[in-house]
């Protein structure tokens, strides 16, 4: 058999390309070299606007010729990188060939001994992931997350007083209203995305083992704690000042265990409106063009929200399998985060996959509020709650003799369907207070949504 042309192997970088893109310019390789030149770059300008051995601070002109070295990353570097490491065996040191190269080539190469000074690989690492899974997360990831939001709250209010027939265990339950189960969805992810923008991002820069060994045998009058903090600080995310040779990975642990929760959340609300549109609750508008079965034309299926299910179940598990693994470090450190690390990007890329079939699934249903209002008129017996309470505070209020108003009401609905003029035949035999006869004979199961329209009012 004919072997295929170079395909790619992840369905994020085939088939699904278009919908995560925007990632690639952070959680790819190339995404993480150019952040990787950027604290290189950076570094090396912090040593010099220090004038640290004999050096000088940098003219604007050489500070944005240097800086141009990450900004304008591109594929010659990719490139340039690649043959490198296939000599070096070792991606951070052809980095730093590259910043070292280029500073020959922009005629500063009487600093190319400042380039990576006093570094382990895990100070360029740790910075350059955290500026990148901030950039991946506040300006990718989170966006969409937060346009899901935004719709999910548009439609709780537009449903917000649509009465439904709630299902307790898969039963007929107390009435609620569309707008609000919708709108529970937007309230817990509204919670977990606070939490996510409080998340941290931290690196640490001091050297082969955490000690600033090497930063003080070269220069002990420098505080080399302060110099660090400084400097990360500047690249605006944190610094952990207390680490072995590696951070610590803590803060990537607490943001994809927080990823995953939301993840949780989002699964949830993909299983439920699929189970809405089964019982005919939403109705899927058509697309011009598209087919739902290969034999059966007249079919339209929920795949927005079963692809969104599946990716949602795949980066629920890459995030798991990150927070666990990246939680442990044999000693000083070992290599199990290197490899586990470079997964970051797939596990974000089959969420934001899920974030974008779950907004476009949205998009195409319709409230069928016949198909609501009709499972409404056949589940009277849910009244049985209303009527029951309403029986407890007569019999509190002095106003009725009735015993035990529950097993009354267990008697007469228990598995059974009970129509209207059934309850309210029942109703007018009840020895309560005439208002209170009044106002339960007034109830029917679409006016029995209590606040449901109000709390939508909440978000």
């Amino acid at each position: 058999m004919t072997a295929l042309p170079p395909q790619p192997l992840s369905p994020l970088d085939g088939r699904y390309r278009s919908a995560v893109t925007e990632l690639a310019d952070y959680l790819s390789e190339a995404g993480l070299n150019r952040a990787r030149v950027e604290v290189e770059v950076e570094w090396l300008i912090a040593l010099t606007d220090r004038s640290l051995f004999g050096s000088a601070p940098l003219s604007e002109a050489d500070r944005a010729r240097l800086r141009a070295l990450y900004a304008d990353f591109g594929q010659a570097e990719i490139d340039w990188l690649a043959e490198r490491e296939a000599v070096t065996r070792h991606d951070v040191k052809a980095v730093e060939y590259l910043v070292r190269d280029r500073l020959e080539q922009l005629g500063l190469g009487a600093l190319a001994e400042l380039t990576h000074f006093a570094c382990t690989s895990e100070d360029i690492n740790s910075a350059a992931y955290a500026l990148t899974v901030k950039r991946a997360v506040t300006r990718v990831w989170l966006p969409r997350l937060k346009g899901v939001i935004d719709t999910l709250a548009a439609l709780a209010v537009t449903h917000r007083d649509a009465p439904m027939l709630a299902h307790t265990h898969g039963q007929p339950a107390t009435p609620t209203t569309m707008g609000k189960e919708i709108g529970v969805f937007a309230w817990r992810l509204q919670r977990v995305v606070r939490q996510i923008e409080g998340s941290e991002y931290l690196a640490k820069f001091s050297g082969a083992t955490g000690t600033w060994s090497a930063h003080l045998a070269a220069e002990p009058d420098v505080d080399w704690l302060d110099l660090a903090r400084d400097f990360i600080e500047r690249l605006e995310i944190g610094f952990n000042p207390v680490t072995t040779q590696i951070e610590s990975h803590d803060w990537q642990v607490e943001l994809y265990d927080r990823v995953r929760h939301a993840g949780g959340i989002l699964h949830n609300l993909a299983t439920d409106v699929w189970t809405y549109i089964s019982m005919g609750y939403f109705t899927q508008i058509p697309v011009a063009g598209a087919t739902g079965s290969s034999t059966m034309p007249h079919k339209i299926n929920p795949i927005r929200f079963e692809n969104a299910e599946a990716n949602l179940e795949i980066a629920g598990g890459l995030l798991a399998t990150l927070a666990q693994t990246l939680v442990t470090s044999r000693l000083q450190r070992d290599l199990t985060d290197s490899t586990t690390q470079r997964n970051i990007g797939v596990a974000f890329g089959h969420s934001l996959l899920a974030l974008d079939n779950l907004q476009r699934g949205l998009g195409e249903i319709s409230l069928a509020q016949d198909a609501l209002l009709a499972d409404l008129d056949a589940n009277w017996e849910v009244l049985a709650e209303a009527i029951q309470t309403v029986v407890r505070a007569e019999i509190t209020a002095g106003r009725s003799a009735i015993t035990d108003p529950y097993a009354l009401l267990k008697d007469l609905t228990r598995g059974r369907r009970v129509g209207a003029a059934d309850l309210a035949e029942f109703i007018r035999g009840l020895d309560i207070g005439e208002a209170a006869r009044d106002r339960l004979l007034a109830l029917t199961p679409a006016t029995y949504t209590g606040i449901a329209g109000a709390l939508v009012d909440r978000l």
